[in-house]
């Protein structure tokens, strides 16, 4: 039998859908139920269902951001969204992020169960999946943060060491994790990080996030931060009003002793021989 959870913050769209739906005809039943969108991601990792419907406004939380966390860790997950605005776009985008159905609230008893009706013949038919989507696309050259961080993560990046047969696919839906977990880590490198740090504002687990950027990047959540840190420092290295402490500091390293032993892992050179002779050696 398919486990089916929803998750909406109206207990009268729950009730209604518990009740109002002979479940059992699709091989269906309610495993759970949840008022907002971390409950609802708490409880889907306890129970791993097939199917999801969830309203796609949640207070704590931005509705596509939490298809794409569903969508990466849990990719042969079935998504319905159900909302009360029309919005054309945002359909689009859920939709490329691997929702089957998007329906406007109230939705009508027939839709519904056309919408299990497809969910429940996908999941028949997810061995026979074999999406990829294209990575290189979702990056503006244009955008200098973005041009960044393709070029030093994304482009020509180290190979994974993980098997073949472990890999994570391809996605729309990781994809979308992946640039917003990088571009919060470009955007917050002078802070103290961690990955769940990461993970929490990405909606996914620690692990599933050290996955997709070692999968990607070939690097670990520590090498990408001290990777931004250090090409920084580079740059404020070229000022001399600046002493090493400060860069230090600038850059996120509480302790500047810290701070020269990772420049000079990084670069080959102690930050001092750097702003003295740059890039061409003592």
């Amino acid at each position: 039998m398919y486990k089916v959870i929803i998750v909406d913050d109206e207990p009268i769209i729950v009730e209604g859908l518990k009740l109002g739906i002979e479940w059992a005809n699709w091989n269906c039943g309610i495993a759970g139920t949840a008022s907002n969108g971390l409950a609802g991601l708490e409880l889907m990792r306890k129970i791993k269902p097939d199917i999801l419907i969830s309203d796609i406004s949640m207070n704590n939380m931005d509705g596509l951001a939490m298809v794409a966390a569903i969508k990466s860790e849990y990719p042969d997950i079935e998504v319905c969204l159900l909302t009360g605005f029309r919005n054309f776009e945002y359909a689009q985008q859920a939709i490329k992020l691997g929702v089957t159905r998007f329906l406007l609230k109230p939705s009508k008893i027939d839709e519904l169960e056309e919408a299990i009706s497809a969910m429940t013949n996908n999941l028949k038919q997810k061995g026979n999946d074999s999406s990829n989507a294209e990575i290189d696309s979702i990056w503006s050259r244009s955008d200098e943060e973005e041009n960044y961080i393709y070029e030093t993560f994304i482009k020509n990046h180290p190979e994974c060491d993980t098997p073949e047969k472990d890999r994570l696919k391809c996605t729309d839906a990781n994809n979308f994790i992946l640039k917003n977990a990088l571009k919060f880590i470009y955007e917050h490198y002078k802070l103290k990080l961690s990955l769940l740090d990461v993970a929490e504002q990405c909606f996914i687990s620690s692990w599933h996030l050290s996955k997709l950027l070692n999968q990607y990047t070939g690097r670990g959540f520590f090498e990408i931060v001290n990777t931004i840190r250090i090409d920084k420092a580079k740059d404020l290295l070229e000022n001399k009003n600046y002493k090493i402490q400060d860069v230090s500091e600038r850059v996120g390293f509480q302790d500047v002793t810290h701070f020269c032993r990772i420049f000079k892992s990084y670069v080959g050179k102690s930050p001092s021989d750097y702003r003295n002779y740059g890039g061409k050696g003592k």
